[in-house]
């Protein structure tokens, strides 16, 4: 059996304390790491706008904010074991849901609690860490390790991290994990936001392509979450201050993917990709910056861990951004991957993309067949608008039975077609880039032991998935998983 790219790294390589940056050696910065539910860069400081986000918004003119930032997989448990691992879910095996018994192929895969352990770092989480298992991450302090979708006792977050902060002059990596902005959408919540938006507010996030009233009225919702989120980062922030420990602190906010709505999470869309991420490095990063680089949350481990003065993990795919941050100049990444594969029972599709700054393909693995993700999305949430999509206008309609039935390959334009309404991928005056798309993703496959090259390993897995699905309907205590033991099997 073939051991998984990105494993093969044991012993971790450390470093001599003679090679260690000088101040990390003096004084290693605090990381505190935030990270907030389905949401895309739906902030004011990203351009939204209706959303009111002050705070964020604060974050990002004291520090770096990455206009093009993404997640490897648009889906919770998935985007968090690749930050956590700094590999895609395909390398460390969280390729679904942790609540629908996936996990990673191996318990001692290293990851950023453990490195940071070793470094000298006392690690806590508040709120959900959504990975199987739970034990490879050691971390010394854990609170409301429930997913809190119901947003009970809000306020302890803060006091929580304020308590933490507090208990020890030991530098420390927090991740402080957030309900909002999950379903369901709640409006407000003891008198979060004061001033509530409605249907009547706001219009439809663009990437949708449609308007109705309940696409409104959802949207606004989704944006009174978002506009709750700023305000209990505000208090955590707030908390941060009054330790006296925010100017050692590096400050990192992402979303884990993009809204659960139209074309966003649980798809390989922009609007289910595309994250926020902001950085504040008090004395160390270049103020008031905007990065244009194609980043990836991927990215985050090898950067957390240079600025600790730990000792790096090997082979990872990810780059620190340490020299983003101080605003040097580098020599970055030309083109950006990410795949899909299933967010629990109900949506197997794999998918696999790449794009550079102007383009970006998708690959659908098993192109003809219907995507069941979009059923799942649609009869969840949306049950009259099959009949707004059959009137729209002919691109946003094709969109939508493109997206239901894809063909293997679909082409974007992201400069002309930012929202992925029309397919090139026929187009003989794009034919340069659909080449050139196509041998970086097949490198990038074969670079990173992709275990779906091999198609009996997809018809396992598929079959796997399958088996759960009863009446239609998918039964979770009937899925019997067994990919981690064949899943790297011929695969490169």
């Amino acid at each position: 059996m073939i051991k998984p790219v990105g494993l093969t790294i044991f012993p971790i390589i450390i470093l001599s304390i003679l090679s260690l940056p000088s101040a990390a050696i003096a004084e290693p910065p605090n990381i505190l790491l935030i990270v907030s539910e389905d949401n895309g860069p739906e902030i004011g400081c990203y351009g939204d706008p209706y959303v009111k986000t002050p705070v964020l918004d604060k974050l990002a003119e004291d520090g770096v904010r990455f206009h093009h930032a993404f997640v490897p997989q648009a889906g919770c448990s998935q985007s968090r074991a690749a930050l956590f691992t700094g590999l895609y879910p395909h390398q460390n095996g969280q390729i679904g849901l942790a609540t629908w018994k996936f996990r990673m192929y191996r318990e001692d895969t290293p990851n950023l609690v453990r490195s940071l352990k070793r470094a000298g770092y006392r690690t806590g989480i508040i709120g959900k860490l959504h990975i199987n298992p739970a034990s490879a991450f050691p971390f010394d302090m854990k609170q409301i390790s429930t997913s809190n979708f119901s947003r009970k006792n809000l306020k302890k977050y803060a006091s929580h991290a304020a308590d933490f902060f507090s208990a020890s002059k030991q530098p420390f990596f927090l991740s402080v994990n957030f309900p909002d902005a999950h379903r369901p959408f709640i409006k407000q919540i003891r008198g979060l936001p004061a001033k509530p938006l409605t249907g009547d507010d706001v219009k439809p996030l663009p990437h949708f392509g449609l308007d109705t009233p309940q696409l409104r009225s959802d949207t606004a919702d989704y944006y009174n979450c978002m506009n709750r989120l700023d305000s209990l980062i505000g208090e955590l922030l707030e908390a941060l201050d009054r330790s006296g420990k925010a100017d050692n602190t590096l400050v990192v906010y992402i979303g884990d993917h993009g809204a659960d709505l139209l074309r966003g999470k649980r798809t390989s869309y922009e609007g289910g990709l595309r994250v926020p991420l902001i950085v504040r490095w008090r004395g160390k990063a270049k103020l008031k910056q905007v990065r244009n680089e194609l980043v990836s949350t991927l990215d985050l481990m090898p950067t957390l861990l240079e600025i600790a003065g730990a000792a790096p993990v090997a082979d990872l795919p990810g780059r620190s951004l340490v020299p983003l941050l101080r605003g040097e100049k580098t020599q970055w990444r030309g083109f950006l991957f990410t795949e899909f594969h299933l967010h629990s029972g109900h949506n197997f599709y794999p998918q696999r993309t790449v794009r550079n700054t102007r383009y970006k393909l998708i690959q659908n693995l098993m192109p003809g067949q219907e995507n069941p993700g979009y059923d799942f999305t649609l009869n969840r949430f949306f049950g009259d608008l099959p009949k707004t999509i059959d009137a729209a206008p002919a691109h946003i309609r094709d969109a939508y039975y493109r997206m239901k039935t894809p063909p293997e390959y679909e082409l974007y334009d992201l400069q002309a077609d930012p929202y992925e309404f029309r397919n090139l991928a026929d187009n003989d005056q794009h034919s340069e880039a659909l080449v050139e798309l196509k041998t970086q993703l097949s490198s990038w496959r074969k670079r990173t032991g992709d275990p779906l090259l091999n198609p009996e390993i997809l018809k396992r897995l598929k079959a796997e998935v399958d088996a759960c699905i009863v009446d239609g309907k998918a039964d979770k205590a009937k899925l019997q998983l067994t990919y981690p033991q064949y899943f790297f099997t011929n695969a490169r």
